[in-house]
């Protein structure tokens, strides 16, 4: 692994500072861009460099304390950075390289995945070549040779993934997943590499070809240590503790909220959304049965009952089971039609495709946004959906299906694609610094999504249909016990049946809905928060500035300006619309 050049100039003496100090920092910051295929070919290939594309990540200690030192020295480097002397924009950058250098270094020797989650590799396995196909950024054939080269390693990768992971303390959810997630690679391969395979000469054929079954091998041999070995012995709590959880919020958030601030802002969110979806079940209750009287001051009992009422007649109108990515397109047309007409923001010509999720994906959430690389701009964003599982019942299939009735699938899809994720990360992704493309915060992005939701019924998306609106706020419900339960579960020892009737009863969430998101909420730790976290952010900052601007305030404006900063956390974009000082690290 090479050494970042700058890094070793600037640790060298005083002579290396001599520079000026924006000039030095930026130069650190591209070091750090170019070092990245160091760290990780896989997630360079991701983000859009491709100079590593043939190599497949090394993962035993060696390369982990490879990557440990060439962090420090990153570290040391940012420590002889003078950030008063930085431009406000470089101020910002500086920050969040830092931060990320941190919490990489957090997660290397303290949290350590690497030992415990075995769905650490199947993610880099199955995107090293997914992430070759899924978009045309080379030649077909270029990619394909690249694809060859990372099969051959694949051996190599999971041996070193079996040496590093310690089954006394793999949870046994993680264990379960991967058991299911591992054969993904191999879906991959007869779907997205087989079928191309004709582009390519006899000599690089027989290559890849001899490197699918070398592949296949490794896969089958992983699968039968996962069954056999690894599942039998996994006796780890999924549940990472205070310590833990509070620095990996902090790292998570990058925002001066907390777990305990965070649970009470919840808490709060919950009582009220939940009255203001009873005075919204009234209106669709009323219209049924125009002659109700309701009382004064209804209990909980009653209010829940006319919730319920009123969302099963939403539950009514339900997508097809095998047509839910049509249904998708059409409303992704929608939304954009709404946008558009009401000048909502400028709607980017990037282009972005509704897809099936693929299978090493599969098992943690619905749907995604796979956005380009930072540095392939050019290619499209994947907005994927998970299809109905095989094995499901009928029963669990009304379940989904009621879940993701056709109001929801525009909700999610408004949060996904347009003026959600889709369009953030587009405008976002113009921004001149890559390291800030590359450093996107969550929150930000999730933040968005889920102001999204909200701002297009605001603004009178579907005509005010009161049916919308009362699953756009259940879906912020579901922001709202996403938190209660990130926290719960990991700090505060949330058992599943509480968990499932905080979501379904005071939800109102399907069974199927519930059932996934538990066990998500096991797979993973503080990225539940961050949706709510961030909706929270954005509600202050537009607040702040609506208060800055006056008369001059329209959401073209505002959106605009807030979304041409990139997707650093929201407290930077909001320091840099109002001319405050940028934050420093805990603040």
């Amino acid at each position: 692994m090479k050494r970042a050049l700058l890094v070793l100039s600037l640790l060298a003496g005083s002579a290396a500072v001599a520079t000026p100090t924006d000039e030095a920092f930026e130069n650190l910051g591209a070091e750090y861009i170019s070092d990245l295929p160091n760290l990780s070919p896989v997630t360079a290939t991701l983000i859009g460099d491709h100079s590593a594309d043939d190599e497949l990540d090394r993962v035993d200690a060696e390369s982990r304390e490879e990557r440990r030192i060439l962090l420090n020295e990153y570290l040391h480097a940012l420590s002889r950075i003078d950030r008063d002397q930085l431009s406000r924009a470089n101020q910002v950058d500086a920050e969040l390289l830092s931060h990320e250098v941190e919490s990489s270094l957090w997660a290397l020797d303290q949290l350590q995945e690497w030992a415990w989650d075995p769905l650490y590799y199947v993610n880099i396995s199955g995107s090293a070549v997914y992430g070759l196909l899924a978009r045309d950024f080379a030649p077909v054939e270029t990619r394909l040779v690249s694809v060859a080269s990372r099969l051959e390693q694949l051996p190599r990768f999971l041996e070193q993934a079996r040496s590093s992971l310690q089954p006394e303390r793999v949870p046994r959810i993680h264990a379960e997943t991967a058991v299911q997630q591992n054969p993904g690679l191999l879906s991959i391969i007869e779907t997205m590499v087989v079928p191309r395979m004709d582009v390519l000469d006899d000599e690089q054929r027989t290559r890849l070809e001899v490197a699918i079954e070398t592949a296949k091998d490794a896969v089958a041999d992983h699968q039968t240590w996962l069954e056999e070995e690894l599942l039998p012995r996994a006796s780890g709590s999924f549940r990472i503790g205070a310590d833990k959880y509070d620095t990996k919020l902090a790292f998570a958030l990058n925002s001066p909220l907390g777990r305990k601030e965070i649970t009470a802002r919840a808490w709060s969110e919950y009582e009220s959304v939940r009255n203001e979806m009873y005075e919204v079940a009234r209106t669709v209750y009323s219209g049924k049965h125009p002659y109700t009287d309701y009382p004064d001051d209804p209990d909980e009992a009653y209010q829940q009952a006319i919730i319920r009422a009123a969302l099963e007649e939403a539950y009514a109108k339900l997508p097809p089971r095998d047509g839910i990515v049509d249904v998708a397109k059409q409303y992704l047309q929608q939304a954009i039609d709404f946008v558009v007409e009401h000048n909502i923001v400028t709607m980017p010509e990037e282009p972005v495709e509704i897809i099936i999720m693929p299978e090493f994906q599969r098992g943690v959430t619905v749907a995604y946004l796979d956005p380009p690389g930072p540095l392939d701009r050019e290619q499209p964003a994947f907005y994927a959906i998970a299809p109905l599982p095989d094995d499901w019942s009928e029963e669990q299939i009304e379940s989904f299906l009621r879940e993701y009735n056709m109001f929801s699938m525009q909700d999610l899809t408004i949060h996904e694609g347009v003026p959600g994720h889709s369009l953030q990360l587009a405008l976002s992704n113009r921004y001149p610094s890559t390291l800030r493309a590359v450093l996107w915060s969550g929150p930000f992005v999730e933040g968005w999504g889920v102001y999204a939701e909200q701002m297009m019924i605001e603004q009178g998306y579907l005509d005010h249909d009161p049916l919308m609106k009362l699953i756009n706020l259940k879906w912020y419900l579901r922001a709202i016990t996403n938190a209660i339960m990130d926290s719960a579960i990991h700090v505060d020892g949330m058992t599943e049946e509480a968990a499932m009737r905080l979501m379904v009863e005071g939800g109102f969430q399907e069974e199927r809905e519930a059932a996934g998101k538990w066990v998500r909420a096991q797979l993973t730790s503080a990225q539940l928060s961050t949706y709510f976290v961030g909706y929270q952010e954005h509600l202050e900052m537009r607040a702040a500035m609506e208060a800055a601007w006056g008369d001059e305030f329209t959401l073209r404006r505002y959106h605009d300006q807030a979304l041409s900063y990139g997707s650093p956390p929201v407290r930077f974009v909001r320091a840099l619309m109002l001319g405050e000082r940028i934050p420093r690290r805990r603040e």
